[in-house]
């Protein structure tokens, strides 16, 4: 069936102005659209039109999202404090128990403490090791010492060295150390160092010993010499005059001596070196120092024998040296305390042949320790403890009474006579020295 040209045309003109139309319309709903915000906190702007039918629907979906979101948070958050409620009640319940478990443990100790207190028998809450185990530990304890007596001295784990300066170069020969002295920093991680044997100059090498023995002109202690006889002088060193000379010597000291403390105020002491001369000076064996006013009468703070110069009598000499000068002085003097163990037997020593040598050449009946602290220079005290050790000192009827041991003096005779060939001695007659109080 044709339908006429007019009519299609009016059909076709409707559908355009229709499509055009729903076109038109969603582009406008679509184009302004706004974005989708919660509304919970804030208020929208009022929108005429389709547009705010667009609106309104999405916020009350927003909200109905947003209510089931909550509503779903607020599950698991009670889930949550249901799931910590049931495990504190757990908790509790297991803490319950182990109460109650605790206190049964605890009235069961007290039934077996009870019962145990009125069967009077001890109570021991150690339980004792197995029998087995008590014999396997005695056997390898056993064993143990077998092999440690079995090792040789020379396996054992020997002490580290002792750090710091272990020998010096000094007059020729090698000395090992016995401490350490204060000497410089730079010095103090050196293992040997060299000293000049006239002025007591320190170098870090032997070569360095050498230029400066080359320009040292010094080839005997400074000061005055007061003795000699033979080859052995004996000078007395001013501190406060040549106070870097007995510096160095004090610093040198303290390698061979442990309860010495003084290095470097040296200006109120006397210094007494005993030196042994050749042909290229006068070699230091060993020296002492005094205060120049002690107000303990002391006649000795300080006393050295060199270690290549030990055992040829010097360190007596020098004692014997010291109460010479006491004697000139007309006072009775006594070492400084404490003294080292070197000095102490060698004090000891002379004390009791000074004491034996005099009570062999007393005549007379009766003698008192005061006579023989006035002949002998020594302190009462000393002379008491050396009498004491010797067993010839008696406490009778209130006083000390010195006892003739004939064996004991007959001993020493003999021991005195055979040393006399080659035993030096201390000759007063070569002294040339007089006391300060007696000059002025």
């Amino acid at each position: 069936m044709e339908t006429s040209r007019p009519l299609q045309r009016r059909c076709a003109g409707l559908a355009t102005k229709r499509l055009s139309g729903f076109y038109s319309k969603k582009a406008s709903s679509t184009r302004h659209r706004p974005r989708r915000k919660s509304t919970r906190h804030e208020e929208r702007p009022l929108i005429s039109g389709d547009d705010a039918l667009v609106v309104e629907r999405s916020s009350v979906l927003d909200v109905v999202d947003g209510g089931m979101i909550a509503d779903s948070r607020c599950n698991d958050v009670n889930k949550m404090g249901k799931q910590k409620n049931s495990s504190r009640n757990s908790s509790n319940c297991r803490q319950v128990e182990d109460g109650r478990e605790g206190e049964e443990e605890n009235e069961n100790f007290m039934d077996s403490l009870n019962e145990v207190k009125d069967s009077g028998k001890a109570f021991d809450v150690r339980s004792s090791p197995p029998e087995e185990e008590v014999n396997w530990f005695t056997t390898a304890q056993q064993q143990a010492k077998m092999l440690m007596e079995d090792v040789k001295p020379s396996l054992m784990v020997k002490a580290s060295p002792v750090t710091g300066i272990q020998c010096v170069e000094f007059g020729g020969n090698e000395i090992q150390t016995w401490y350490s002295s204060p000497y410089p920093s730079e010095y103090q991680h050196l293992r040997r160092i060299s000293i000049c044997e006239f002025c007591f100059e320190y170098k870090k090498c032997s070569v360095s010993l050498q230029r400066h023995m080359v320009r040292c002109n010094q080839r005997h202690p400074p000061g005055i010499e007061i003795y000699r006889k033979g080859v052995i002088s004996v000078f007395e060193v001013d501190g406060a005059v040549s106070t870097a000379y007995c510096q160095k010597l004090c610093l040198f000291a303290k390698l061979f001596l442990d309860h010495k403390t003084l290095y470097y105020e040296v200006e109120p002491f006397l210094f007494y070196i005993m030196t042994e001369a050749d042909s290229s000076g006068c070699h230091v064996v060993g020296y002492f120092s005094k205060e120049k006013e002690s107000a303990l009468r002391y006649n000795l703070s300080c006393i050295l024998t060199l270690p290549q110069h030990m055992r040829k009598g010097y360190g007596k000499m020098l004692i014997e040296f010291s109460y010479l000068l006491s004697k000139m002085e007309d006072k009775v003097g006594s070492p400084e305390k404490p003294l080292s163990d070197l000095g102490l037997l060698t004090y000891r020593s002379y004390w009791k042949g000074v004491l034996l040598d005099f009570l062999l050449d007393y005549k007379r009946p009766t003698i008192s320790v005061k006579d023989l602290s006035s002949e002998t220079a020594i302190c009462q005290y000393d002379i008491i403890s050396t009498l004491q050790s010797l067993g010839m000192l008696k406490y009778w009827k209130g006083k000390h009474i010195v006892l003739r041991c004939p064996e004991l003096l007959k001993d020493h005779r003999r021991k005195r006579l055979s040393k006399a060939k080659h035993c030096q001695l201390i000759d007063p007659k070569c002294l040339r020295w007089s006391p300060l109080d007696k000059e002025a």
